[in-house]
């Protein structure tokens, strides 16, 4: 269960981006991270691994820009706000580009499409958040 809205709430704080976008961001960063990590371990398990290395690496790039992204907007405190614009641009450029290659494997793969959507849907939760503020 994500409690991200519920922290925020308890910030003394005021949120630099809205509050709602703010709480779909985190929890669409954090899952995003888990999906990307699930699903370069499964690209692993493959038979053809060899044609998966630019998805594996993909995967795991995303998965730890998801997870510092996640963690910085969870921070309320002495925000940088342009070095915070930066790192949600570059988490949905990671996002967009991870799923472009997750998406050339989906029809063979069931793990390359899960994650393609999730990150389709953690760009866009990024960039949305970028124009809520």
């Amino acid at each position: 269960m994500a409690h991200a809205r519920e922290m925020l709430a308890t910030s003394p704080r005021q949120p630099l981006f809205d509050r709602d976008a703010l709480t779909r961001s985190i929890d669409a960063c954090f899952d995003c991270a888990q999906v990307c990590t699930a699903c370069a371990d499964a690209c692993l398990g493959e038979d053809m691994v060899a044609e998966l290395r630019r998805c594996i690496r993909l995967d795991l790039d995303c998965a730890d820009v998801c997870e510092v992204t996640g963690r910085a907007l969870s921070r309320q405190t002495e925000t940088d706000e342009q070095a915070l614009r930066r790192l949600i641009e570059a988490c949905a450029d990671s996002c967009r580009a991870c799923a472009e290659e997750c998406e050339r494997h989906a029809e063979m793969h069931e793990h390359c499409r899960v994650c393609a959507d999730t990150c389709r849907e953690c760009e866009q939760s990024c960039r949305a958040l970028l124009e809520a503020a």
